[in-house]
């Protein structure tokens, strides 16, 4: 009997469920052949790594995410390249977003702490001298999903479909069908500065109440906040990301802060929104959060599908399966054969 095609890529968990702890690395790989090779074995070595640890707790829902910055990519992969690949764009505005180094990133979740520490600590040790951590960030639940200013986060996030059709690339960038790109910056907050201003304007500035999480009025929005300036459109519709920001902290070192982390399936979208924070729209009418919340560091990754990490090269040679392709699709890093999700990019 004719078989028709088999559909072959299967994605990352970019949008799988948040959790109560996440592990935030990023990694840059050392000069040579040798970390060259750790790097590209351990490719096909993650998604046994996620299911070994994760067999050990039933509720575990430890899931990882593997993202690979443009230097690294050229070092690892060559050519084809992700159209959309390249390093972060410092931007220099009424407040600055600095660019700092980023081969791999690795997106660690779970609902308990050690799980995400022994993935981490695997991934390292198979990973063995050829690279080193320059970023690392524990991060956790703070009660009802709230960051530590006090306001719910990732309340607009997409959902079911919308999750995939905002993260997922398409048809736009064939070879790599079922990839996504996600941008990560650390941003320390001067919570003194921010317990001092009053909550009316609190709500002002972030563009919701603080207390029941309802967004406010267009008409009582300042145009500088937080939700208009991150909101944006194309043709009319709206270009969503999906965000897996995570409160952190060290009581000791007075050091307090939110991870972002944006997936979509174009970078352009989330350098948009960083624009009108940073620089403002109009120039100078910049997002206020930023006045007590300072990014520290800067980095873009392109996601490759959990296909491509099984299969290297060979999944950019046969992106979407072929007819009378025969065995069963590999699994994506957290054991399953889920797809992946965001919101989708108006082209």
């Amino acid at each position: 009997m004719r078989r028709g095609p088999v559909p072959s890529t299967i994605p990352q968990p970019v949008d799988a469920q948040l959790t109560r702890t996440a592990m935030f690395l990023v990694v840059t790989l050392d000069a040579g052949a040798d970390s060259e090779a750790a790097a590209r074995n351990l490719c096909p070595e993650l998604a046994a790594l996620v299911r070994g640890v994760g067999f050990r707790a039933d509720t575990g829902e430890l899931s990882c995410v593997l993202g690979i910055g443009a230097g690294a990519w050229d070092r690892l992969f060559g050519e084809p390249k992700p159209k959309d690949l390249h390093p972060f764009r410092e931007i220099r505005g009424v407040h600055h977003a600095p660019s700092t180094p980023g081969d791999l990133l690795f997106h660690i979740r779970a609902a308990r702490m050690d799980l995400c520490f022994e993935l981490a600590a695997l991934i390292m040790a198979r990973l063995g001298g050829a690279a080193l951590v320059v970023d690392e960030v524990h991060g956790f639940k703070y009660f009802d999903g709230r960051d530590l200013l006090g306001f719910v986060d990732g309340t607009e996030n997409p959902v079911a479909q919308a999750a995939i059709d905002a993260t997922l690339i398409g048809d736009e960038d064939g070879a790599f069908v079922g990839g996504s790109y996600v941008i990560v910056q650390k941003y320390l907050h001067d919570l003194p500065k921010w317990n001092a201003i009053a909550v009316g304007e609190q709500e002002g500035i972030v563009g919701r109440t603080k207390l029941s999480d309802i967004e406010l009025d267009d008409a009582a929005k300042p145009t500088f906040a937080h939700n208009v300036l991150t909101s944006i459109e194309e043709n009319g519709r709206p270009l969503e990301i999906l965000r897996g920001n995570m409160p952190f902290g060290e009581i000791g070192k007075g050091e307090f802060g939110t991870y972002f982390i944006g997936y979509a399936r174009s970078p352009a979208r989330i350098e948009q929104m960083l624009e009108n924070m940073f620089v403002g729209k109009p120039p100078g009418n910049y997002d206020r959060l930023l006045d007590v919340s300072r990014a520290v560091t800067g980095s873009l990754f392109f996601v490759p599908s959990a296909t491509f990490l099984s299969s290297g090269p060979q999944a950019i040679a046969n992106p979407g399966g072929q007819e009378g392709q025969t065995g069963t699709p590999p699994p994506s890093p957290d054991g399953s054969l889920r797809i992946g999700s965001l919101k989708d990019e108006a082209s």
